[in-house]
């Protein structure tokens, strides 16, 4: 199976060699599936198979300590049927083939061994994998599984990241926001907006990044009341309540004393206040000193973009604000934020930065050819509220 060109492999097993449900044994398959090199660039941190486009593949099946099983062609689709090895394996693997599931992406290094990418998560249609070896590991042909030990104990290594259950590993910046906005002026229908960014991603118009895995695209719309913190600048930001479906609010505490990319912020869920003791709550809880700005309805499309570079994942809003006593006031805005990263390996925080300049680089070019937008700025819901409110006549005095 060896070759004179770098390769790839997907890696099939039984699951307990990931989860640990029952001991390894030299009898337990491997099967090794040959597929054109995946990665955005080599290499990755973030690689995705979808079984119907690999095509032909070879497939060769082995025990975990080397002795041949057998070897045959078949589609890719047909080697997953409802998650369960299909008629492409069966042949291969006999009973084994219920509890086979993909164990890793395997990409042969041009000075010799392979990089190794950890599965988290499969399913019938496609599985996700990221790197989980800093250098190459292994020697020799890959048939001779020499790296195969390498490749389970780095994934013991991190099980506690790759097992759990947010499918995400760590937040590089956590307690603070970093976002740029780009205030829509006219205001698209930020539907539309949404999915062009998204079909734009799926094409790969954003060299080395792609929608995030089964997490592409989210919807949210909730009522917003939002109090401008006064006082000592330490606690200058606002605070506002977002009615929650269980009666609760959630409080979001933003710290800023003027819009800036980086902005501290928390949120405290289970809140049980009802609107009219918003400002009460705030002054005898927390001691801040407020000022009420007019409540308003938020909808937001979120389209989640992933580096397969570093396995960095931000977040391309559209954001629709409208005052509720007001409806024809609006703030219609795209945000860019860094969300969270998915990778086990070490990265430097300066990439993160780095490489959501480039994504907003490609975002800005995307609104200026629409003519919505081609500055970017750190407007706020608390400026643009600031600025309603300063607009507004003053009431005429009481007689």
């Amino acid at each position: 199976m060896s070759t004179d060109q770098p390769g790839a492999w997907v890696v099939l097993g039984g699951v307990h060699l990931i989860n640990g449900t029952r001991q390894r044994t030299d009898d337990d398959p491997v099967v090794l599936v040959r597929v054109a090199p995946l990665e955005e660039v080599r290499p990755s941190t973030t690689v995705v198979v979808r079984w119907e486009e690999l095509g032909t593949c070879e497939a060769v099946a082995l025990t975990s300590d080397g002795r041949p099983l057998g070897r045959a062609l078949t589609q890719g689709e047909e080697l997953f049927r409802d998650g369960i090895a299909g008629p492409g394996l069966r042949p291969l693997v006999g009973s084994a083939g219920s509890a086979l599931v993909p164990l890793c992406y395997l990409s042969e290094h041009p000075g010799g061994g392979y990089h190794a990418y950890a599965q988290i998560r499969a399913h019938a249609e496609d599985a996700c994998f990221v790197r989980s070896t800093a250098e190459p590991v292994g020697r020799g042909p890959v048939d001779e599984l020499d790296w195969l030990e390498d490749v389970l104990t780095a994934h013991q290594r991190f099980v506690l990241p790759l097992g759990n259950h947010h499918l995400y590993f760590r937040n590089h910046f956590k307690g603070t926001e970093l976002e740029y906005k780009y205030t829509l002026d006219p205001a698209p229908d930020i539907w539309e907006a949404g999915m062009e960014v998204l079909r734009a991603l799926r094409d790969g118009e954003l060299p080395g990044c792609r929608p995030e895995y089964r997490e592409d695209f989210q919807i949210w719309y909730y009522d917003n009341h939002l109090f401008d913190v006064l006082g000592p600048e330490s606690e200058r930001g606002y605070a506002s309540f977002i009615p929650s479906y269980d009666g609760k609010n959630i409080l979001k505490r933003k710290w800023f004393a003027e819009d800036s990319f980086a902005r501290r912020e928390e949120l405290t869920h289970g809140v049980d206040v009802a609107p009219e003791g918003f400002a009460g709550h705030l002054a005898e809880e927390l001691g801040l000193t407020v000022r009420a700005m007019p409540p308003f309805r938020r909808v937001r499309y979120d389209v989640q973009c992933e580096s397969m570079r570093t396995g960095h994942i931000y977040g391309i809003f559209f954001d629709h604000c409208r005052l509720l006593d007001a409806p024809d006031v609006v703030l219609s805005q795209c945000e860019v934020e860094y969300l969270r990263s998915r990778n086990v390996l070490d990265h430097e925080e300066g990439e993160v930065v780095a490489e959501m300049d480039r994504v907003d680089a490609w975002v800005r070019g995307f609104l200026a050819d629409r003519g919505w937008a081609k500055e970017r700025s750190f407007y706020s819901k608390r400026s643009f509220l600031r600025d309603v409110v300063a607009a507004r006549p003053e009431p005429e005095p009481r007689r």
